[in-house]
């Protein structure tokens, strides 16, 4: 695997002026799918090939949720993922992935699922941040698996019978920064989750991407996205397939996409967390192409940069997911606003906490743009 550098100067070539943008939405356009709570980070089930996988005439999709608190910023502290069927026309909610207390950490984030071939089961893949009972500002992020059996009822989905979580991957303090401390401060927490199940048909091998931190970097921007790949029934953690060291701290979400025999890595970052003085890219989707897995990778449309939020509204929508059919899945953070409120009730006020409206790209080599509403 050739690992790919993310430079300043890719960074400093994105003109704002002439950058892609999403189009703008208001907050009354992000889709309320459970009441009372915040919804985040959201993935839909896929196959074992990277495709959508059909449930029930629609789709599982696993989000992040939280009950709605009074300052937005804390639902972190508290978030739990939830199952919902996806149909054309609806949001079905179909409750916490896990009981109380039967996941490991005093909390999830994010991670992806994949449907067995048989379609009888559903493989999780997770991050559980914290242990049970300790303080909940606790950043200590572990990568879990675990399988359930997926059932469907009068055309109703449910997984059930868990299995016992199963630790996949750990940092080793050598390659990937084992202390998660930081305090939570913009730019400094570090990073060992998100992981993104992916499989190279062409050498069938089963790779897992992951955000980490570099845990030999010269600097405290230290980003990277990190990878293992399956070794005789083991995740042996792999180099960084992407680096960022030196100008961010976060490459949130990694996953790939295969499009006409080219594969995209893509990822999210914020513009709040590149390096200070600079340069700073704006919050958005960022990727890189190459030949095959393994081959060398190129930025795409040159800076990596494949969309931004509207200047006009820098934090309207976050945690973007390029999924199969070139369609892009985030959520609705603060649309409509220029700059972060300073106060708990206004920062509830402009916090949308939905999906967003979803969008569509077209690739076309290392050319990456929105295709219109």
């Amino acid at each position: 695997m050739i690992p790919f550098t993310w430079l300043p100067s890719h960074v400093a070539a994105i003109r704002p002026e002439s950058m892609p943008m999403s189009p703008l939405f208001d907050r009354e356009t992000a889709s309320d799918v459970l009441s009372g709570h915040d919804v985040w980070d959201h993935w839909p089930v896929l196959s074992t090939t990277g495709a959508l996988a059909p449930v029930a005439g629609g789709q599982l999709v696993i989000a992040l949720a939280a009950p709605r608190l009074p300052d937005p910023d804390d639902r972190h502290a508290i978030a739990r993922l939830w199952l919902f069927h996806r149909s054309p026309t609806s949001w079905r909610d179909l409750g916490p992935v896990f009981a109380d207390d039967a996941a490991p950490g005093s909390r999830q984030w994010s991670g992806s699922a994949i449907i067995s071939d048989a379609g009888e089961a559903v493989r999780l893949f997770f991050t559980a941040v914290g242990g049970c009972g300790e303080p909940p500002f606790n950043f200590a992020q572990r990568l879990f698996e675990t399988t359930a059996q997926l059932r469907i009822s009068d055309g109703v989905p449910s997984l059930a019978d868990w299995s016992a979580p199963i630790e996949c991957a750990r940092p080793d303090g050598l390659v990937y920064q084992s202390d998660m401390g930081g305090g939570g401060a913009i730019g400094t927490i570090k990073a060992f989750r998100d992981p993104f199940w992916f499989r190279d048909a062409d050498r069938d091998e089963d790779w897992l991407l992951f955000t980490a931190s570099d845990a030999g970097a010269h600097s405290s921007w230290n980003g990277v996205v990190g990878a293992a790949k399956r070794i005789d029934d083991a995740w042996v953690l792999q180099p960084p397939i992407v680096s960022a060291i030196g100008l961010n701290n976060e490459l949130e979400r990694p996953h790939v996409v295969i499009h006409r025999g080219q594969v995209y890595l893509f990822w999210s970052t914020q513009a709040k967390v590149f390096a200070n003085p600079g340069p700073r890219g704006p919050t958005g989707l960022y990727g890189v192409v190459a030949d095959s897995w393994g081959a060398p990778w190129r930025p795409i449309n040159g800076t990596a940069l494949v969309f931004a939020n509207p200047g006009i509204a820098p934090t309207q929508a976050y945690s973007f997911q390029v999924l199969p059919n070139l369609t892009v899945w985030s959520f609705a953070d603060m649309p409509g606003i220029w700059t972060l409120p300073p106060d708990p009730a206004a920062r509830r006020a402009a916090f949308a906490g939905g999906p967003a409206p979803v969008l569509r790209l077209a690739l076309d080599g290392d050319r990456a743009a929105l295709m219109p509403s």
